[in-house]
């Protein structure tokens, strides 16, 4: 894999005592300015590139069903690109990651590109560790804009304090997630909150088991999103509880065996 000449992201940012706090009572938080213009606009080229290389849903939108309609989803491109690879591999996103979760070191869980189209639908409430056969829950995605967006765009919105509980039901991304968590949302009275607006290389991070979802994209521009998952160093891969958290102890933890460290090569130390 060819290095490529890309602006440096291996220098870190202070987060501010408070902003931890915040993160660990609401389970998410927004960082403005992660990165500068310079610096987005140079990787949004190269993760777009990438992106729409390695993007394999060609079906027409309205042939799609509620997951499909949500976005377009393209994972792991650092193992496919090398200037996608100096995106993800960043000790500025992994040190951010592991200053608001408390721990010395992050691992890398996967990346993945969420492109939702114009016209694109809701993406359902749900919550990422569902996913995940991980034995923490010290686990944070950044989910970062590579263009300007606000709240018609489909920005990604909180239930916050919904990390304090766990899992809630053992339901995947579907129509059943958003109605059977949206009523658990109401029933908890846990206050919804989104940004109004975020500009490009602003980033919002989350724990996994905080409840999210986003409306649909209403603009004539693609929301072109870019996410990175870390979990906390020392975690070990846990016997799956369904059939997705199988796929990706085989796709994302190199088929590790439960009870073993989650430190397969796709899982490198980040700091």
């Amino acid at each position: 894999m060819e290095t490529v000449q890309l602006p440096s992201l291996n220098n870190t940012i202070v987060i501010p005592e408070t902003q931890k706090e915040a993160f660990r009572r609401d389970g998410h938080t927004l960082i403005r300015g992660v990165l500068n213009e310079t610096e987005v606009a140079a990787y949004r080229d190269v993760i777009n590139h990438a992106a729409y290389a390695y993007n394999t849903e060609k079906r027409k939108l309205e042939d799609r069903d509620t997951y499909g309609k949500a976005f377009l989803q393209i994972m792991n491109l650092w193992v496919v690109d090398a200037g996608v690879k100096q995106f993800t591999l960043a000790k500025r996103f992994a040190k951010i990651a592991a200053d608001l979760l408390g721990v010395e070191n992050v691992r890398l869980y996967h990346d993945q590109a969420l492109y939702k189209e114009p016209g694109g639908g809701l993406t359902p409430w749900h919550q990422d560790e569902y996913y995940w056969p991980l034995s923490t829950n010290n686990t944070i995605t950044m989910w970062m804009p590579l263009v300007d967006i606000d709240v018609n765009m489909g920005m990604l919105t909180f239930a916050s304090g919904s990390h304090e509980n766990g899992s809630v039901k053992n339901i995947e991304i579907s129509d059943e997630s958003e109605a059977a968590l949206d009523a658990y949302v109401k029933e908890k009275g846990y206050p919804v909150t989104r940004a109004t607006t975020m500009k490009a290389g602003d980033a919002t991070f989350h724990y996994g088991w905080t409840l999210h979802n986003a409306p649909g994209n209403h603009s004539d521009i693609t929301r072109e999103v870019m996410t990175i998952i870390y979990f906390a160093d020392g975690a070990k891969v846990t016997a799956p509880v369904n059939e997705n958290q199988e796929a990706d102890r085989h796709r994302w933890l190199g088929g590790i065996n439960p009870g073993e460290p989650a430190a397969s090569e796709l899982n490198p130390v980040l700091l």
